[in-house]
């Protein structure tokens, strides 16, 4: 028999995840069915999103969402030979049995050099939401200025990339110097640590005196009362993450954006990524290949060990990480 363990949500977090959140549980698999398959996780993904969708979609007791890098280690099912790689999103947990309903093999053309774990981050739904969001809702061309925040992020970091093989001035902003620093090595044309500026609103005019065709936004509040004042007539404004404001248990309140929005005519879209499901072969493509030319760089905060998954979910939501944030079981 096989032993999985199961990272749980105790109870709906009030505020911050607190490590009294979590607990891991352990359960004995079944015999494999006909038709079934038995898969371990390698690497496993903590991202923002599972802050808010935790409130929205899980009940506590639930296993944590999520999705993982995992090896087939026994097959009853031919399609699904031992030792396949795949994508599946079946929560923070180290073995499960699938009838191979919803998972997602690697690209053929993925080499064996490149980190499979790319497959949860540059190469998977973090590039791909920077991809879309990007290309689609920012409609981001050549020549256009972009800004993006908690651009040393896993998302963030992808988007300034794309950005300037698409021929534009990219903007970033992070938390730190050391992030800065990373983002002036991927290519960002500025970068600034908006924790030590004196005044963002001049940080932001120094960058780009002309002001901002595209806002890739990540993280709201406060940054966006005054990101918005700097968009250019007719910008563009992609809303992918509100990370700042996930842990309050009353969102604050804030200027008014419409006058804003109408004076500058501005477009302002949210967006999840799912929206193109239909084309995350054509995105994943497209982003593989970035990555093998050299073109897309990557990076990952890896922390080890399957017990200290609350541990690296915290620790990303706190901005610890630069890049893709994994957890290596």
């Amino acid at each position: 028999m096989v032993v999985s363990k199961s990272w749980t949500m105790v109870k709906h977090f009030d505020g911050a995840p607190k490590p009294e959140d979590f607990k891991l549980v352990e359960k004995e698999l079944p015999a494999l069915k006909d038709g079934e398959l038995l898969l371990e996780s390698l690497y496993l993904s903590v991202d923002p999103y599972m802050r808010p969708y935790s409130r929205r979609i899980m009940k506590e007791g639930d296993v944590m969402i999520g999705s993982q890098v995992a090896r087939v280690t026994e097959s009853k099912n031919p399609n699904f030979p031992v030792g396949g790689v795949y994508v599946a999103s079946v929560g923070w947990t180290t073995h499960f049995i699938s009838d191979g309903k919803g998972l997602h093999a690697l690209p053929s053309s993925w080499p064996e050099s490149l980190p499979k774990s790319l497959a949860l981050g540059a190469v998977g739904m973090p590039g791909l939401t920077a991809y879309f969001g990007l290309l689609e809702v920012c409609s981001a061309k050549e020549g256009d200025v972009v800004l993006v925040n908690s651009a040393a992020g896993a998302v963030g970091s992808v988007v300034g990339q794309i950005a300037k093989i698409k021929g534009c001035k990219v903007v970033g902003s992070a938390g730190s110097d050391e992030k800065v620093e990373y983002l002036k090595e991927i290519g960002f044309d500025e970068a600034f640590n908006y924790k030590t500026v004196g005044s963002l609103e001049e940080t932001l005019k120094t960058a780009s005196p002309e002001g901002y065709d595209c806002y890739f936004e990540n993280v709201g509040g406060k940054f966006a009362d005054v990101a918005l004042q700097q968009m250019k007539t007719f910008g563009r404004i992609a809303v992918c993450g509100v990370i700042s404001m996930y842990n309050d248990a009353v969102p604050p309140s804030g200027p008014s954006i419409q006058p804003t929005i109408l004076f500058k005519q501005l477009r302002m879209e949210g967006f999840i990524v799912s929206r193109w499901e239909n084309r995350f072969e054509e995105g994943g493509k497209q982003l593989l290949q970035w990555v093998l030319e050299g073109k897309l760089k990557y990076h990952e905060h890896i922390t080890n060990g399957f017990e200290n998954m609350p541990a690296g979910f915290m620790g990303m939501l706190k901005g610890e990480n630069i890049g893709k944030a994994i957890i290596k079981v």
